[in-house]
């Protein structure tokens, strides 16, 4: 059906809500019709370099999820989401043509496949097509930091200090007003399974950390839990270490990843806890999250496609192993250190894993088996429900001495499981036979 009134789209990709969502607010504004366009792109679930899955299972469930839930809050607001299968420059293309869309309004994105994408939509377009791009995944807006990208600091804190004392967070954007009836497209559109993306059926594992849906009502229902219900906001610093159960952490990283809810609107919801029940060191420190997360944003933005490059942002020369037999054992769970063995059977039989965990599985890949930290990172990505690209390889640089850490620390792994599993719970969970 051709459509003979101009039309604007939202091409969406990691900014997956209507709260404080800019591309929909302007496209709204324009006066145009207005239609939702997402793609579960083909090569997010081939096979990569590495010989994983780029997108596995679990990651892949809670993307099912969420853009599930945000096709039925966009129809509420008669709006249509286009979902497609086809690379978005391809499915893109064929609704421009197929709709009269004029204008097109996206999130910026600054890593290499991303900017592939969007240059070969540009290319693929006719000419008169108009886009409309903003930054809208950051906490501290690149506009609104103290300093030009290029002199961004490579030490957190020296960052975080000066974002701390010179910017302030933007307000969030209200939830978008309902369009006319008359704005929904005469189509249907099916969310795929997991079959038809090419993979498994899973099951939620008993003993899972992150038993939670995908999906912005999902974030904030765990977000009320967290903070309003349960106020373990107010211990966060003293838990977040924790290994065992659902409210060690805030668990809002998956939801952050991919844009069900966004950084602003979890700064100004702890802001009102603060005033409403109490301000204290762990309601800063998950403040302090947020920053290091906007952090690696920066670097990746500042360093492009450096974040991974083998020697990383600082070019190192190191000597990288990639024997097969060794990446296997990490990956199973069957090396000689046992804290490191649960961590990873938790995140494959999860698709989840504490930061504490994160961090020891990452130093003892990178650091004691002297494994080319691109593999790990790479199976991170493949595995983890929350998946972040710049979280994803700054934290994995970080951990193996080619990025942001001055002292270029060696975790000491026994010792890490002395101290956050003491008495040992955390490994006997998941180093045993279990089966779901």
């Amino acid at each position: 059906m051709q459509n003979d009134k101009p039309t604007a789209m939202v091409w969406l990709r990691n900014d997956l809500r209507i709260i404080d969502q800019q591309s929909l607010s302007l496209a709204k504004q324009s006066g145009l019709k207005v239609v939702a366009y997402y793609s579960f792109d083909p090569r997010h679930y081939e096979t990569t370099t590495w010989g994983f899955p780029k997108t596995a299972s679990f990651r892949a469930q809670f993307l099912i999820e969420s853009v599930a839930e945000l096709q039925r809050s966009l129809s509420a607001h008669n709006i249509t989401l286009i979902i497609d299968n086809r690379p978005p420059e391809e499915g893109i293309l064929d609704w421009v043509n197929r709709l009269n869309i004029s204008q097109i309004f996206f999130q910026k994105e600054w890593t290499d496949e991303e900017r592939s994408v969007e240059n070969n939509l540009r290319a693929a377009l006719p000419k008169e097509t108009e886009f409309f791009t903003h930054y809208d995944q950051f906490l501290f807006h690149p506009e609104d930091i103290p300093f030009e990208l290029g002199a961004l600091q490579e030490v957190f804190t020296l960052f975080r200090k000066q974002c701390e004392k010179r910017s302030t967070v933007r307000k969030v954007l209200p939830e978008i007003t309902s369009m006319p009836e008359e704005n929904r497209l005469e189509y249907t559109f099916q969310i795929p399974t997991l079959p038809d993306l090419g993979l498994e059926q899973i099951e939620q594992h008993p003993n899972s950390a992150f038993p939670f849906k995908g999906g912005s009502e999902q974030a904030k229902s765990r977000l009320d839990h967290y903070f309003w219900v349960t106020n373990k906001l107010s211990y966060y610093k003293q838990t977040r270490n924790g290994l065992l159960g659902i409210d060690y952490s805030s668990k809002l990283s998956a939801w952050l990843a991919n844009g069900s809810i966004s950084p602003r609107q979890i700064y100004w919801e702890i802001i009102d806890y603060e005033k409403e029940v109490k301000k204290n060191q762990s309601t800063y420190w998950l403040i302090f999250e947020l920053i290091w997360r906007d952090y690696f944003k920066y670097i990746a933005l500042k360093h492009q496609d450096a974040i991974f490059h083998l020697g990383g942002i600082l070019n190192k020369d190191y000597h990288w192993d990639t024997a097969d037999a060794k990446v296997n054992s990490w990956i199973e769970g069957t090396t000689r250190e046992p804290f490191v063995n649960a961590n990873m059977i938790e995140l494959n039989k999860t698709g989840w894993m504490s930061n504490r965990g994160r961090q020891n599985v990452a130093s003892y890949f990178a650091k004691d088996l002297l494994l080319d930290w691109r593999i790990g990172a790479a199976y991170f990505e493949s595995q983890l429900i929350d998946y972040d690209v710049h979280s994803n390889y700054g934290n994995w640089m970080y951990v193996a001495g080619v990025g942001n850490d001055p002292r270029d620390r060696k975790f000491n792994v026994r010792f890490q499981a002395e101290r956050y599993d003491e008495g040992g719970k955390f490994q006997r969970l998941w180093n045993q036979n279990t089966q779901f």
